[in-house]
């Protein structure tokens, strides 16, 4: 009978935690101005960007880099440095939105061909 208990919990939780979905508007994002503070060598920085469907601009510690955002669908995109400066910044950046809310989203990150994986929140300023 315990068993029979334990087999029936574990279903019902399994089956529960299975049909959460995070909430993805990721369209309410595509464009807008944003934050995202990422830890570089124990110190956090921040990096503000805007970005209007296809081109992004992003200020960090003074200078200004513009991409190319090509979308592949509504909740992920790739980003293109349009003028790099080492080799580094010549390799696209894939980009997914995992999660949204009200004014941030989530979003996982990796170098295209990279399986290394990294995780931040962007939060819309305007």
């Amino acid at each position: 009978m315990i068993k029979n208990m334990t087999i029936g919990l574990a279903v019902l939780l399994f089956g529960v935690c299975s049909c959460y979905r995070p909430e993805r508007n990721c369209t309410d994002f595509k464009n807008g101005k944003f934050s995202f503070t990422a830890e570089i060598s124990g110190e956090n920085l921040t990096t503000t960007f805007v970005r209007n469907d296809t081109i992004e601009l992003d200020y960090f510690q003074g200078k200004v880099d513009t991409s190319s955002v090509r979308w592949i669908n509504d909740c992920e995109y790739i980003v293109k440095k349009l003028h790099p400066k080492s080799m580094a910044e010549e390799k696209s950046i894939h980009m997914k939105i995992l999660s949204t809310t009200n004014n941030s989203y989530t979003f996982e990150y990796n170098v295209v061909g990279s399986t290394k994986k990294s995780r931040g929140i962007a939060i819309k300023i305007e």
